[in-house]
């Protein structure tokens, strides 16, 4: 009896705090099969609740310790739904020096919550409808010209969207 109450409060502690993410107003994963082809492209499909609001907007990874290197470049494009395009070149750290990955977790997967846009000035979703993020690698070999076919490590690509703090 003593070990099934302990089994509730500890299932009730989860519920809670998965439930208590009030900033979150959109948070999905994909998962990357195997291998990150250089072309494969993680697409995000959103619709933002209004065009007044600020926002941080954040790509999420998880990697393991197959992942070779201490830093991370991505292509993020943002498609407006009246035709607009952002498209950014971005690098990550994900490594300390030492080699131990950053982000967060117990076992030999990694999280890693990444700014995109928010962090500096807030964002606006200034147009009302279906935005579409695009999210692709752009890892190369050091002193390569041609990008890494086949990115091993990263086991799932996100997007989130938060209530921006100066709200």
């Amino acid at each position: 009896m003593q070990r099934n109450k302990y089994w509730f409060i500890c299932l009730l502690f989860l519920i809670t705090m998965i439930s208590c993410d009030s900033n979150r107003v959109f948070d999905e994963y994909k998962s990357v099969p195997g291998q990150w082809d250089k072309d494969s492209k993680v697409e995000f499909k959103i619709t933002p609740p209004d065009t007044t609001n600020a926002y941080g907007l954040f790509v999420n990874l998880r990697n393991t310790e197959d992942y070779k290197y201490s830093n991370l470049f991505l292509i993020v494009e943002l498609n407006y739904p009246n035709g607009k395009t952002l498209k950014d070149t971005l690098e990550y750290k994900m490594a300390n020096p030492d080699g131990t990955f950053l982000g967060t977790g117990f076992t030999d997967v990694k999280e890693n919550k990444l700014w995109y846009k928010g962090y500096d000035e807030p964002f606006v979703f200034d147009e009302s409808g279906e935005y579409t993020v695009n999210i692709q690698h752009a890892m190369r070999q050091n002193g390569s010209v041609d990008g890494i076919d086949k990115l091993e490590g990263i086991t799932d690509v996100g997007f989130r969207i938060e209530h921006s703090q100066t709200n």
